[in-house]
């Protein structure tokens, strides 16, 4: 029996859990786990099943399409055995890679990773050494479209489903931004919002901080304030160095990060608004 994840989203209404847990069992299918969210501020239903069925996928998404329609519902159905396709972004600093890397080839990362790309060629040996393609694609004010397009141009050949930021240290284009809506993970240095821009933790030390994090999120245009996927924090003191700083910040950027990519590529992730569900 295969297994297969089903995500959906809708205006809440009596009989959503009924109609799909009877066509799970109409179909001879088991669900092995079943988790469901009413938002009552906005009115919306989330929904994640985990069930088992002998298949074909394509079959299972044509017999659900009428289960869907009078709920008006968004969703996704997913064959867990087929492996999401990942793309990582980095520049000089790679620790949150680093991680990644090893979580994937432990195994514990339940994703595909394609090919990973920068604007600097520092993270190649790194790649190389993981086995994975590598390609540099520097960045000017001048070749940022042209750049931007080679990156896209990536993204359909290599058919990446999530494109994850791993301290990709470029701002990315409005279009580039709306090309990648729903699949692109950033990884931010969160808890210090008054502190943007170069050397965040030496201007947190210089405010004498108590608490420092990292903030997993989607990547929208507005820069830095997408949908919220998960957030890391610890507690620091007045001894703390800002090399300190910087050291415990890697390990919170690295852990939430990884926990964001994770999640998503587990279909946990459910879009609400400007935030997100999750079924952990």
């Amino acid at each position: 029996m295969a297994e297969f994840v089903l995500t959906l989203s809708c205006a809440d209404a009596v009989g959503i859990v009924r109609a799909v847990a009877g066509f799970c069992a109409d179909r001879g299918g088991n669900i092995l786990d079943s988790q469901q969210f009413g938002d009552v501020g906005t009115g919306r239903f989330f929904m994640r099943v985990h069930f088992t069925h002998d298949g074909p996928d394509e079959l299972l998404r044509q017999d659900f399409a009428p289960v869907a329609e009078p709920f008006a519902m968004t969703w996704q159905l997913r064959d867990v055995a087929v492996r999401p396709r990942i793309l990582i972004m980095v520049s000089k600093q790679d620790h949150c890679l680093n991680d990644l890397l090893y979580r994937y080839r432990i195994g514990a990362l339940p994703a595909e990773i394609v090919a990973v790309v920068s604007n600097h060629p520092d993270a190649e040996p790194m790649a190389r050494a993981a086995g994975l393609p590598f390609h540099h694609l520097p960045v000017t004010p001048e070749t940022k479209p042209a750049q931007e397009a080679a990156l896209l141009e990536l993204v359909q050949a290599e058919g990446v489903e999530l494109v994850v930021l791993a301290r990709y240290m470029q701002v990315l284009s409005d279009s580039l931004c709306t090309a990648l809506a729903g699949r692109a993970i950033n990884i931010h240095h969160s808890f210090l919002p008054g502190f943007k821009g170069a050397r965040p933790y030496h201007q947190a030390f210089d405010r004498g901080v108590k608490l420092i994090g990292a903030t997993a999120h989607y990547v929208t245009a507005e820069l830095d304030e997408g949908p919220i996927i998960e957030q890391e924090v610890a507690r620091v003191d007045h001894g703390v160095t800002p090399e300190r700083l910087a050291a415990v910040g890697r390990d919170l950027e690295s852990q939430a990060l990884a926990r964001a990519v994770t999640w998503h590529v587990d279909q946990r992730v459910l879009l609400n608004g400007s935030k997100t569900v999750i079924f952990r």
